[in-house]
């Protein structure tokens, strides 16, 4: 037979010793000196179990019940093992049983009897009173109490194994490492995956790369987190099962954790507890990836290269590649691909694709949304980033590169362009039929407070998180909208004053600005629209349009007062001033209004996030365990930072500085919160109430009775009860204020 001397043969089956089938799981080249192959073996073995031989009646018991092995003495047990429970097993190399009694474990309807039945064994330990049954091939694991694993194909660890973590074993090439391609297809912010990685330790890494030396730390910190060792066992938490699986190669699994009908689990951590146990179903296939404490995995999702943060889910057929999924977060059915998504995100319908995207967290992809899916380079090297509350809706197409401030929904449509929008908790629509983009700023607070509203309370209440490293700001007005506040006011005074007739290229962009500003609180509601013709907002040479501008400006305005007033309000009562003076003494006497970062949905002051880089560059800060304890600390100053910021942010937009803030002012500002507090609670139970009386909403029904029952009477609305509680709340803390500041004596004026 003619061969072909460039052909490889990849596919060669070694022949070897059947007596080595369980020794050597460590090559002598890669052993210590003075150490055997179980070194890690037995520092990995916590359970706490003295073993010893098998008695001769133990191994006569043992063959008469069909069980075989290449050396009976390499067969150890607790003083409770029992023989009869151990059936037509095949056992070579080191194994090790613990207790072993004559009862059944059950779980979810399924009752096995404890012992070993119908399995091959290689190398392995068991914890007490296991079930291991049908298990074809089972290799150098081991296994704690109680656990179940049930009709596996194949089950085994090698020698190098690394458990989804990026890293490389002695004797390996820097080419085998994995690395997790996020936020952009040509690999250009690639991250090493970790075991704990939270989502800003992704972002850090993902984004600021043309900090090298930052770039070599962070790669030194995952490293040192690492044993190079190679002989570490494959492990099965404390009442874990596994039923019906296929193949798992290279896995590490936590305790309490449920696994059942997967194709095949490879190079993966799973971690699960007693109290956040992780579950994966039928018909998965997750392969170079960590899975977090509390996450589900069910009916067919396929997983490449990726890290799910604790309490994510991914199901019904998702697919999830080269990617980061924070806390809380869901994917259904979709493509996700090339992406670092921050906690709390909803994607669930089978027709949408998010690529190449950095998505701030609190979003919701819409079906049939498809973003990256259309490029405007010759490489696949666009990305997009979406603030906090990003909502594209239905059938909504992207192009890269776009950017979205905070809270922005998208209608239907088809956007060809790039996209910069700047304006947050916006309304982006396209107008074709007028060739015009259209954007409406605040437009939430208009017509939709109800979501706004309901979205913020229903984040909190779904964050599963058991340990809360990171602190993350679910509240819609916080340091990084406000921050944004102020910019659109900026860019709306810009461009009225450009629509009103001054001249850009004349006047600095400040005067502009200020110019803008005047005609707005001047005319109010007297601007309805106004056509921008620069490309500030879209890579296009047709106008933008837009509107509400007087309207958007008062109600940003209103926004920062709101946002002002109520953390000195809540300052006030945390530490029960009785005077305006008392509290006036304990403010910032020069209080600066911040630049924020969103690092992975914890909210950093930009002076915290330069602390955070200096220490790991100096070498200050030399673990991953001390960036998240900053974390940690940052997350316990957070109130603090973003009461200074919100106190700088009412000075700002009063333009006043500290000594010209007094009493007077501070008890009038209070009201006009109050007036604007009650201004939201009712668009929030108007905005809802707009679906009860909508004559095509309610065509469906046949009576108020049957619409009742079906969504429920409005009256009833949980939610609805909650926000007029809280402004109930608000309005006796209003009182006290005004009572506590004004009926005492108190400071009427600041210092100069």
């Amino acid at each position: 037979m003619k061969t072909n001397p460039q052909f490889v043969n990849t596919n060669l089956v070694a022949k070897r010793p059947a007596k080595g089938i369980g020794y050597n799981f460590i090559a002598p080249e890669f052993l210590p000196a003075g150490k055997d192959e179980y070194h890690l073996r037995n520092l990995q073995n916590r359970s706490g179990i003295n073993y010893r031989v098998l008695t001769a009646y133990e191994i006569e018991t043992l063959v008469r019940n069909s069980n075989t092995s290449d050396d009976w003495n390499k067969i150890c047990v607790s003083d409770a093992f029992n023989p009869d429970l151990v059936k037509n097993c095949k056992f070579f190399g080191l194994v090790r049983i613990g207790k072993l009694e004559p009862v059944a474990l059950e779980y979810h309807n399924v009752c096995m009897p404890v012992g070993l039945y119908n399995s091959t064994i290689i190398s392995c330990d068991f914890g007490d009173n296991v079930v291991i049954s049908n298990v074809n091939y089972m290799s150098h694991y081991i296994v704690g109490t109680e656990a179940m694993i049930v009709n596996v194909h194949e089950l085994h660890t090698t020698s190098h194994a690394k458990f989804g973590n990026g890293i490389i074993k002695e004797g390996e090439e820097e080419s085998v490492r994995i690395w997790m391609e996020i936020c952009n297809e040509n690999a250009g912010r690639k991250i090493i995956p970790f075991t704990g990685m939270l989502p800003g330790d992704a972002y850090l890494w993902s984004k600021y790369r043309g900090d090298t030396l930052l770039m070599e730390k962070l790669k030194e910190l995952t490293e040192r987190k690492f044993d190079k060792q190679r002989g570490y066992y494959g492990k099965i938490g404390d009442r874990t099962v596994i039923k019906n699986t296929s193949i798992i190669k290279d896995v590490w699994i936590g305790s309490d954790a449920y696994i059942k009908g997967a194709n095949k689990l490879k190079n993966l951590t799973i971690d699960s507890s007693y109290s956040a146990p992780s579950q994966i179903g039928e018909g998965c296939e997750l392969v170079n990836g960590i899975v977090d404490f509390g996450c589900r995995i069910f009916y067919g999702a396929k997983a490449v290269r990726f890290l799910m943060a604790s309490h994510s889910q991914l199901k019904y057929g998702a697919r999830l590649i080269n990617s980061y999924l924070g806390n809380n977060a869901t994917i259904s059915c979709c493509e996700v691909l090339n992406s670092l998504i921050f906690p709390a995100h909803e994607q669930h319908h089978n027709n949408s694709f998010l690529c190449a995207s950095l998505v701030m967290g609190q979003s919701n992809i819409a079906a049939g949304a498809t973003i990256g899916s259309n490029h405007n380079s010759r490489a696949a090297d666009g990305e997009m980033v979406a603030g906090r509350g990003f909502w594209p809706g239905l059938c909504v197409s992207l192009k890269h590169n776009s950017k979205f401030a905070s809270y922005t929904l998208i209608a239907k449509g088809d956007f060809s362009s790039e996209l910069n929008i700047s304006l947050p908790f916006s309304l982006i629509s396209n107008d074709v039929s007028n060739n015009k983009l259209v954007i409406m700023p605040a437009y939430w607070f208009m017509y939709n407070m109800y979501a706004l509203a309901r979205n913020a309370h229903k984040y909190i209440d779904r964050d599963k998180r058991t340990d809360k490293v990171q602190h993350i700001e679910y509240e819609y007005l916080a340091p990084d909208t406000i921050n944004e506040i102020f910019d659109a006011l900026h860019v709306l005074g810009k461009h009225t004053a450009i629509a009103h007739g001054f001249d850009e290229c004349s006047m600095d962009i400040s005067l502009l600005q200020e110019e803008g500003a005047k005609i707005l609180e001047e005319k109010k509601s007297a601007i309805n629209s106004i056509e921008v013709m620069d490309s500030s907002f879209e890579n296009a040479k047709r106008p933008a349009l837009i509107l509400k501008v007087g309207e958007a400006f008062r109600i940003y305005k209103e926004l920062v007062v709101l946002y002002g007033v109520s953390q000195l309000i809540q300052f006030a009562e945390d530490n029960e001033f009785g005077s305006f003076k008392a509290m006036y003494d304990e403010l910032p006497h020069q209080p600066q209004r911040q630049l924020w970062k969103n690092i992975g949905g914890q909210l950093l002051p930009d002076t915290d996030f330069t602390d955070l880089v200096t220490g790991i560059k100096n070498d200050t800060i030399s673990g991953w365990d001390e960036v998240h304890e900053f974390y940690r600390s940052a997350g316990e100053t957070y109130l603090k930072n973003k009461r200074e910021h919100s106190f700088a942010s009412l000075l700002e937009i009063l333009r006043i500085t500290k000594a010209e803030f007094d009493q007077p002012l501070f008890i009038n500002l209070v009201e006009q919160a109050l007036i604007t507090k009650k201004w939201m609670t009712e668009n929030i139970y108007t905005s809802r109430e707009k679906d009860y009386g909508n004559d095509f909403k309610r065509m469906v029904y046949d009576n108020d009775d049957e619409m009742n029952e079906v969504v429920g009477a409005l009256d009833e609305n949980s939610f609805i009860r909650e926000q007029q509680e809280a402004l109930q709340s608000f309005v006796a803390s209003v009182e006290n204020i005004k009572y506590t500041f004004q009926e005492k004596k108190s400071y009427v004026s600041g210092p100069a």
